[in-house]
């Protein structure tokens, strides 16, 4: 059997609003497998989107730990932390977050070009484009690379954002309600590119407010009242 890749262990979340603290976390406890595609489900405000930028390190908990190949990120400085998420995390919005200043190559290259100095990314870029180029070609985006994000449809800038996100290869995908700007047959074939990777062996979490899918993922996740429910 595999061993988690990512592991949470006793999160709780809170946040100031006014003066009122609002508990969004509650000592969540949650394990992900190597390999895995797992939806985390839940209604407005249970948590999931809070829960997946702190697996992600875009956010830190207010106490307990995550764990990603066993080593505890809690200990890691601001530096260590935007090198893990540099190269170990993807990560695929509902807005998909291009920058409508670059084309469609240059976004997907774009986290391979941060992790390098410049020096460094002299010696990398060609290689760098070859490997954007082949991801475009794959989610059939061949004729689209000097296009600009805002001449593409919203399943086109969805595809950029999830190749963009694999650029760096990470270990693990981390989705946030990746079809939600979708109409639901576009949304169907992100879908259906999601099933492909994890096929693959791309491990993935993906939230999402929608059962029909979650349902498209190996593992459905509830969370209700900041826990995971049975």
């Amino acid at each position: 059997m595999s061993k988690s890749i990512i592991k949470a262990a006793g999160l709780f979340k809170s946040y100031k609003m006014g003066t009122t603290s609002v508990e969004v976390l509650r000592g969540l406890d949650l394990a992900v497998k190597k390999g895995e595609f797992v939806a985390i489900v839940g209604s407005s405000g249970s948590g999931k989107s809070t829960l997946l930028h702190i697996l992600g390190s875009l956010d830190r908990p207010d106490s307990g730990d995550v764990f990603f190949d066993e080593q505890n990120l809690s200990g890691f400085s601001e530096r260590r932390l935007n090198k893990f998420r540099n190269s170990k995390v993807g990560f695929v919005f509902q807005f998909y977050h291009l920058l409508d200043e670059l084309d469609v190559l240059e976004n997907v290259y774009l986290p391979a070009m941060v992790s390098k100095s410049i020096i460094g990314w002299f010696g990398f870029r060609h290689q760098a484009r070859q490997r954007a180029a082949r991801l475009l070609e794959q989610f059939g985006l061949a004729d689209r690379f000097g296009h600009k994000p805002y001449q593409l449809s919203g399943g086109e800038r969805q595809r950029v954002a999830i190749a963009r996100a694999l650029m760096n290869q990470p270990q693990v995908l981390l989705a946030d309600e990746p079809t939600g700007n979708l109409d639901w047959q576009t949304g169907n074939d992100i879908l259906n590119v999601f099933t492909e990777l994890n096929k693959a062996g791309q491990t993935i979490i993906m939230v999402t407010h929608d059962q029909r899918i979650a349902q498209r993922a190996a593992r459905v996740v509830t969370l209700a009242d900041g826990r995971i429910v049975d």
